[in-house]
């Protein structure tokens, strides 16, 4: 990785949790290939999957504050 990168990289990790997910996505969003269509409508359908299942009572659910906090304590 460049110092360049770096830098950038620890000026990231000094942001919430959100807002590296935020910064993740569009730098993702960068990127243009030939299937980027198909993964996009793989993870939609991933995501209706889980609504479905979590409705049926198959799977839980946490709060995104409860997700990010086990995030923090997990880099920690």
């Amino acid at each position: 990785m460049s110092p360049q990168a770096r830098e950038v990289l620890a000026e990231a990790l000094k942001l919430s949790p959100m807002e590296r997910a935020e910064l993740v996505e569009q730098i993702l969003s960068s990127f243009e290939f030939a299937d980027r269509e198909k993964v996009d409508q793989l993870w939609a359908r991933e995501a209706e999957d889980r609504i479905s299942a979590h409705g049926r009572g198959e799977i839980g659910a946490s709060s995104a504050g409860r997700v990010f906090e086990e995030i923090e304590k997990d880099r920690k």
